[in-house]
């Protein structure tokens, strides 16, 4: 049985401690002390045990080069690295051992470095073909954090800077003493199905033969299952009834920040009406296509790799009997 608990970057996750975000006395203790663990990011992407593998701006589909490499861990010797940098506390683990994450700046080289020749940066969608579960969890968290600080710098409510606070988990305006907090997207992601037979589609400049399930944000005054129908009908024009929805589990996607929340959804139509600025093609697949594709035995198509909550969803359906 699927479960987002077991789902690619959510799995294994951190005991976050969140009572210890607000004692700055603790935390300032914590970071420095002999056993605090500590990772890097720059923006957006992971420091590795290993030198860079330089694959960048990995595409969905491609696959990762090597079977495992983890994180490359620091201890307070971290702090040293670059005089602005930015950290977030990201929990414990089972031994109360401190973790946190440190975001460097994009001027930072690892060059005359401590971490020279032993470590580097790498893109993240690479990176989680490599991480453990756990890692892969505290990777995904940090990214999404660090992002969401680098857009938020600015007091929504009266555009005044705003601080960081509760060790990297809120911002608060100074001025007019405005609260903010990280954001997370929730998005639908669905696979519409006809008896035997499911919807795939894919985006312009996705490689070839790459095709995913479909998926859109939901908007404000929507369930997540009339935003998957909604989505549905504009990029496919396929007609879904929300309340035939299945959940199936939902997985954090930190590109930036989204929840993806997997559904199967029987449809009341079958012609597809594509919408060309969402959609370059979709199609129906039958369940033996479908078994096909998750084997890697389809002539002409593939899906999303195992970190992605699509690849699950396929899967899912594909494995069943009818």
């Amino acid at each position: 049985m699927t479960n987002s608990n077991d789902m690619p970057l959510a799995a294994k996750p951190l005991e976050r401690a969140a009572h210890r975000r607000t004692d700055e006395s603790w935390l300032e203790t914590a970071i420095q002390s002999d056993n605090v663990l500590i990772f890097l990011m720059q923006e957006g992407k992971p420091c590795l045990e290993g030198e860079s593998s330089g694959q960048s701006s990995m595409r969905p589909g491609d696959a990762a080069k090597a079977d495992s490499r983890p994180l490359f861990w620091l201890g307070p010797e971290a702090l040293k690295l670059s005089d602005n940098i930015h950290t977030l506390f990201l929990g414990e683990d089972k031994s109360g051992t401190p973790i946190f994450a440190i975001d460097l700046p994009a001027q930072f080289n690892t060059a005359g470095s401590l971490i020279e020749g032993v470590a580097g940066f790498e893109d993240m969608r690479a990176a989680t073909g490599w991480l453990s579960p756990m890692e892969a969890n505290l990777a995904s968290t940090a990214r999404s954090l660090f992002a969401w600080h680098d857009s938020h710098g600015f007091c929504a409510k009266c555009g005044k800077g705003t601080g960081v606070t509760e060790a990297g988990w809120k911002r608060q305006c100074p001025s007019c003493g405005a609260e903010h907090f990280p954001r997370t997207d929730p998005v639908a992601i669905m696979l519409a199905t006809d008896g035997e037979n499911a919807l795939i589609g894919r985006s312009a400049g996705w490689p070839a033969g790459f095709m995913s399930c479909l998926a859109g944000f939901c908007e404000p005054g929507e369930t997540i299952e009339q935003a998957a129908s909604r989505e549905l009908f504009e990029e496919a024009g396929i007609i879904a009834d929300p309340a035939l929805a299945e959940y199936v589990a939902c997985q954090p996607w930190p590109f930036p920040s989204s929840l993806m929340v997997g559904l199967i959804m029987p449809a009341q139509s079958t012609q597809i009406v594509l919408d060309k600025n969402e959609l370059e093609d979709a199609r129906w697949i039958t369940r033996d296509e479908a078994r096909q594709i998750m084997a890697s035995q389809h002539p002409d198509l593939y899906c999303p790799p195992p970190m992605a909550i699509a690849h699950h969803l396929l899967k899912v359906w594909a494995e069943r009997d009818s």
